[in-house]
């Protein structure tokens, strides 16, 4: 006997089938949340047992196992269509498709689309309709409600939301502000659809929503104003950075720094450390990089960090969290990678390769940067001694100078690129 997972709306029974409707009627066993018990109590057998699921999602597999062995009929009611962001997933995951029988309605979010004149197959959909997020900080990690919410808004025109009473319009805006966003998105709000009390509020600025309260059931729609510019993902010219510039610049210049990209072998969803993150060239390179994946970045210079906030402001990347101090300290906290670089080491470049390569996920890749014969024989002495697999590539690079109405070429420091990872697999050059 299937557990029928029927997805209804606040016009009650006048939004079901006949097949939907019959099949609450007949529900030996009825599990909603509290408002939709509410909704429908007329409708239940007088027999039905009904369980309310609000908080209570994790024992909801657990009834319905119970009620099947029992050869009851069994409803689980969700709102709007419950595959879409909905309890259905769940389940089906628990308890098998064969289990499970989903009977949907029209999604809350299609109805919110039809009020706002949006063609809602062209728009990326998202849901923090979950536990309370909590207001969004800068560098916050994707642990955070919100994290994938941002990082959809950055790859997507229109972003229409699932949002519940704490995470809502006003802490979405908030982070937008924070994230300095505000500029690029209007929001519009539908709110207790299909009720008495609904209404539309089309269009607003971020600024007037981080204000404004709503009701409590509601769609959020975020629209960019414009077509932005797609960005340039990595290749960025050095004078695109906030830098200290006690003479070329403490930064690691273009060309070495689109090696080094490559050498970590990023993919969409990498999780990356950037040590001695300097202006934050690297790693933010990455971030854009790895739009579903994360950049933990550290640097002990005050000056350098105070520029790389600047870089990761200007450029509205938020997939990237960065610490003020020396590294190791703070590190153990960062998620494992799949790719490091270290670019400075303050010190404790031994005691950093050996932490590196404990950490690396399977096949990731470490990558050092050195202008130094000292550092680089103490780098691939210890890769030796650690049993690593790596190599090298040296890297010698000179820019054009213009001189009276001709151009000469003007060399940079050589720079070795060290490629180091867990003896798994070789490293090729």
């Amino acid at each position: 006997m299937a557990c029928r997972i029927i997805g209804v709306l606040d016009n009650g029974i006048d939004g079901l089938t006949p097949y939907a409707l019959n099949s609450i009627k007949e529900a030996d066993v009825v599990i909603a949340g509290k408002r939709s018990l509410d909704l429908f109590k007329n409708t239940f057998l007088s027999s039905a047992v009904q369980y309310d699921l609000t908080g209570r999602l994790t024992q909801v597999p657990e009834w319905i196992t119970q009620a099947i062995a029992e050869k009851q009929r069994i409803v689980v009611l969700a709102t709007g269509d419950p595959l879409c962001h909905g309890i259905a997933k769940y389940l089906i995951g628990k308890l098998g498709a064969d289990t499970c029988e989903v009977i949907p309605n029209v999604s809350t979010l299609q109805l919110a689309c039809s009020r706002l004149g949006i063609a809602w197959q062209e728009i990326k959909i998202c849901s923090v309709h979950s536990r309370d997020a909590g207001e969004w900080v800068r560098g916050a990690e994707p642990s955070h409600g919100l994290y994938g919410l941002l990082q959809q808004l950055k790859q997507h025109q229109t972003v229409a939301v699932f949002t519940s009473p704490e995470n809502s319009p006003a802490r979405i805006a908030r982070m937008l502000q924070i994230e300095n966003m505000a500029s690029v998105f209007t929001m519009s709000v539908v709110c207790n659809i299909l009720q008495k009390t609904e209404s539309i509020i089309e269009s607003l600025s971020i600024d007037e929503v981080a204000e404004k309260n709503f009701a409590d059931l509601n769609i959020v729609v975020l629209q960019a104003k414009e077509n932005g510019k797609v960005p340039v993902l990595f290749g960025l010219e050095d004078s695109s950075f906030y830098q200290r510039k006690p003479d070329k610049g403490l930064i690691t210049k273009r060309e070495v720094r689109v090696a080094s990209l490559a050498s970590m072998q990023l993919r969409r969803d990498s999780i990356v450390w950037d040590i001695g993150a300097g202006s934050g060239s690297v790693g933010l390179e990455a971030a854009r990089l790895c739009s579903d994946g994360h950049v933990y970045a550290i640097e002990k210079n005050e000056g350098d960090f105070i520029n790389a906030l600047k870089n990761q402001h200007d450029m509205k990347i938020s997939n990237y969290t960065l610490l003020h101090n020396k590294a190791p300290q703070g590190i153990e906290h960062w998620m494992d990678p799949d790719a490091i670089f270290i670019g400075g080491s303050g010190g404790k470049l031994i005691e950093l390769i050996k932490l590196g390569l404990q950490r690396l996920r399977t096949n990731g890749r470490l990558v050092m940067n050195f202008v130094t014969l000292e550092n680089m024989a103490s780098a691939t002495q210890a890769l030796k001694e650690l049993d690593a697999a790596w190599s090298f590539t040296q890297i010698s690079v000179s820019r054009s100078q213009p001189i009276l109405h001709m151009y000469r070429l003007a060399a940079e420091n050589p720079v070795w690129i060290v490629t180091a990872k867990n003896k798994t697999e070789q490293v090729k050059t």
